[in-house]
C-alpha cells in the first residue's frame, strides 16, 4: 500500500521543465544577490557621509594641518579600539555558541564517538586491574594445554618429492581417482 502511494506521488514535471525552472531560479537568485550588494554599498556610502564629513585641507597652515592630522589619528585610535572590542565580543560569542552546541549534542547523546583501538591484555593484567593488590595467583592458561610432539608432525610433513608430471599423469582419468580413493581408504584403516 505504501509503494502504491509512492508511485502516485511521482513528479509530473518533465526533466526539461525542471531544468528550465532551476535555471530561472538561479537567474533570479543572482539578480537578488546583485541588488543586495548594491543596497549594502549604498548604505555604506551613506553611513560614511554621515559619520565622516569631507576634510577641507585647502587654505590651512602647517600648524593647522598638523592639528588636523593629530585629531584624525585620535579618531582612528578610538575606532580601532571599538573594532578590537567588537572583535573580542564576537570571538567570545562564537566560543560560547560552540560550547553550547557541544553541550546540546552531549545532552542528546548524538556525539561522534572516536575510533577505538584493540588492545591486547593478558589474563593476569585483567585480574590485576579488577582485583588490585588482592591478585596474587598467576594464571598460566597454557599449563592445561595438551602437549604435542614435534617429531610426529615433522615425519608427516616429510613426503618424498618426485616429479609432479608423473603424479598428474598417474592421477588423471578414472584410474587415478580410484587409486586416490583406495589410498585414502587404506590410511583410515
Amino acid at each position: 500500500m505504501m509503494s502504491m502511494w509512492l508511485l502516485q506521488r511521482k513528479s509530473k514535471i518533465s526533466a526539461s521543465r525542471k531544468l528550465m525552472l532551476k535555471s530561472m531560479m538561479v537567474v533570479r537568485a543572482k539578480e537578488e544577490l546583485e541588488q543586495e550588494m548594491e543596497e549594502k554599498e549604498e548604505q555604506k556610502t551613506k553611513y560614511l557621509e554621515e559619520k565622516v564629513p569631507p576634510v577641507q585641507v585647502t587654505g590651512l597652515s602647517q600648524a593647522e594641518l598638523k592639528a588636523l592630522c593629530e585629531e584624525l589619528h585620535a579618531k582612528i585610535d578610538v575606532v580601532d579600539e571599538e573594532r578590537y572590542d567588537i572583535e573580542a565580543k564576537v570571538l567570545h560569542n562564537t566560543r560560547e555558541i560552540k560550547d553550547l552546541n557541544i553541550k546540546l549534542l552531549d545532552l542528546r547523546g548524538k556525539f561522534k564517538r572516536p575510533n577505538l583501538r584493540r588492545v591486547r591484555v593478558s589474563a593476569d593484567a585483567i585480574l590485576r586491574s579488577l582485583l588490585g593488590s588482592k591478585h596474587k595467583v598467576s594464571m598460566d592458561l597454557r599449563a592445561n594445554l595438551k602437549s604435542v610432539k614435534k617429531e610426529d608432525t615433522e615425519k608427516e610433513k616429510t613426503v618424498e618429492v618426485s616429479d609432479w608430471r608423473k603424479n598428474v599423469e598417474a592421477k588423471s582419468g578414472m584410474e587415478g581417482r580410484k587409486k586416490m580413493f583406495d589410498a585414502a581408504k587404506g590410511q583410515t584403516q
